[in-house]
């Protein structure tokens, strides 16, 4: 019997607007926006300059929805940033009497969203970004602003990208203010909307198209139809392509990983045809892949079964407590969900410029999104793809009730495609990874229905793989060292120095050691000696040096049954 998941028709939880919303401010905010009133009539009278203060965007999104925020970013009126700060630091120290941190000018950076330069400094304990109300205007051809200005509030609130992020807090009057008179309903109503039409706001900066994105999936909101034609626009995909670095989008995507809700923001993207533009590959690369990518939706199913399998569901059994825990950890499920984005990249290859056959999903992470090893992205998801292949080769069943049973498992476990700390990688979360990828074809884009008989029997073998490794006692195993290390091999073999045939030794040592959970040291050391004697275990002669031989360092073993291989001496301070 199959049933259907209705993947596309999930439902997403939304952060409720209070019913009678409010800005509750802490006593340090309290005192700060009192100061800054203060600082404000000192320098008109003082000064002759006329300006006000205003907090703009996210801490006032976030505080009328009843959430806490730190990102205090104040909007001036008719004054730079770096001025204000200026005035403010003699206003606090000559009239306040109270010191204020230094402050740090940011350089403009366009690339960064940062079109004018900004002051930083700390007052009362809070980081605070000063910049002037502006209004924009931009060329066809780039998202960075021909020409910046003063602008009135309504000006600064129209530039920005979406309504809720439009609101200011004045702090003269304490009270909100809504000049496109759309961001306090959109807040109420769960809408992301663009102040002016969203064409003209996505041609400005196409950036905007993904923070859209990520705003709906962090707060559950639904993206206004006018916006959402808008981002299927063929030109619109184009520029986001095309003008948008590509470390801004990897910072937006790493963002929605992140995020509360990292399947809705994978849904949206399939949903609104925008998966190419955002992963895409220069053509550098693309024209060296060995099969195109497969559809969005293989993305949108992996991040579903995802979500599916580790929350629960009535037509499919419940997961391995221990394959399910693995979600808790932020980190981990962030890169379980961007592996599951970048699923259809999953079998295909490319040569780099060396001619080294290299994983696409790598070119996908390190081009398209530039996200590196933060994360554990760059290091960490090939390593997961590795392993799905590795446990599907065979089915991860053939092992249960083998001769070798114990041995088999163990190697696995212990296999550094499975397990490394170094990338991120532990065997449960390589296994749930493993365990989506064999769902996705279970699921047919087309009816929206899931095979749950073939997908239960998935989830059951994998559960007990799990279980059977706990009731051998293997969990320990993994992260414990080998019994010997290359010195010892080295010791008890006389061999003299360590070489090739190392990696080999300590993989028996390895094996030996799961296959005799009981054995100590010098039980191994015994076994290994027999070995040698009777010759199973032969190290090749060292070759004649004609002279004294050189010491050559042994790794220390690190648990894992392999040695590194020796580098190679330096003559005349060169590596040869």
């Amino acid at each position: 019997m199959s049933r259907s998941i209705s993947f596309r028709t999930r439902t997403h939880a939304r952060i409720q607007f209070p019913e009678h919303p409010n800005v509750q401010l802490t006593e340090q905010e309290n005192d700060l926006y009192t100061l800054l009133d203060e600082c404000v009539t000192w320098m008109k009278h003082e000064k002759g300059i006329d300006t006000s203060c205003r907090v703009a965007g996210g801490w006032v999104r976030d505080k009328l929805l009843g959430s806490p925020s730190n990102d205090i970013d104040i909007a001036l009126e008719s004054i730079m940033g770096v001025s204000f700060a200026e005035h403010l630091v003699e206003f606090c120290s000559n009239v306040k009497k109270m010191e204020v941190e230094k402050i740090a000018k940011i350089e403009s950076n366009p690339d960064r969203s940062k079109h004018l330069e900004t002051a930083r400094t700390t007052v009362l304990g809070l980081e605070l970004d000063l910049v002037n109300l502006r209004n924009e205007e931009y060329a066809e051809d780039s998202r960075i602003p021909t020409q910046v200005t003063f602008g009135t509030p309504l000006q600064d609130a129209l530039r920005r990208d979406i309504t809720i992020n439009a609101l200011f807090y004045n702090v003269h009057s304490r009270s909100v203010e809504d000049f496109t008179e759309r961001g306090l309903p959109d807040l109420r109503n769960g809408v992301i909307r663009t102040p002016l039409a969203p064409r003209e706001t996505f041609m400005d900066d196409p950036l905007r198209v993904l923070r859209c994105i990520r705003f709906a999936s962090r707060l559950g909101f639904e993206l206004d139809p006018e916006l959402e034609t808008s981002t299927r626009d063929p030109e619109i995909q184009e520029a986001l392509r095309d003008k948008i670095s590509r470390e801004r989008v990897g910072e937006e995507i790493d963002k929605m990983m992140k995020g509360r809700d990292p399947l809705r923001a994978i849904q949206l993207i399939h949903n609104l045809s925008l998966y190419d533009p955002i992963f895409h590959i220069p053509a550098s690369v693309a024209t060296e892949l060995s099969s195109h990518p497969a559809p969005s939706h293989v993305a949108f199913a992996a991040a579903s079964l995802l979500h599916v399998v580790t929350q629960g569901d009535d037509a499919l059994p419940a997961l391995h407590p221990l394959l399910k825990e693995v979600m808790k950890d932020k980190a981990t499920q962030a890169r379980l969900y961007l592996a599951c984005a970048l699923r259809p990249f999953h079998g295909i290859a490319y040569q780099d410029k060396k001619k080294k056959t290299v994983p696409a999903v790598d070119a996908a992470i390190r081009e398209s999104t530039k996200l590196g090893t933060q994360n554990h992205y760059l290091d960490g998801i090939p390593i997961l793809f590795a392993a799905a292949d590795r446990l599907r080769q065979p089915a991860i069943e053939t092992y249960i009730g083998s001769e070798t049973e114990r041995v088999s498992i163990g190697l696995i476990l212990k296999d550094r495609r499975m397990h490394n700390p170094h990338t991120g990688s532990y065997w449960p979360s390589s296994l749930l990874f493993s365990l989506i990828c064999e769902l996705v074809p279970l699921w047919d884009p087309t009816s929206d229905v899931l095979d749950s008989v073939r997908a239960t029997e998935r989830i059951n073998a994998y559960n007990a793989f799990v279980s059977r490794t706990e009731e051998l006692d293997l969990l320990r195993t993994v992260e414990a060292k080998s019994m010997l290390d290359g010195h010892d091999v080295v010791r008890i073999l006389d061999a003299g120095k360590a070489g090739p045939w190392m990696t080999e030794v300590l993989h028996k040592v390895t094996v030996w050691e799961l296959d005799n959970p009981s054995g100590t040291k010098e039980d191994c050391e015994a076994w290994l000696r027999a070995e040698h004697a009777s010759g199973v275990i032969q190290i090749p002669a060292p070759p004649a040096t004609g002279g004294r031989q050189q010491k050559v360092k042994v790794k220390r073993g690190n648990g894992t049954g392999v040695a590194s291989a020796p580098k190679k001496p330096k003559i005349g301070g060169d590596q040869v």
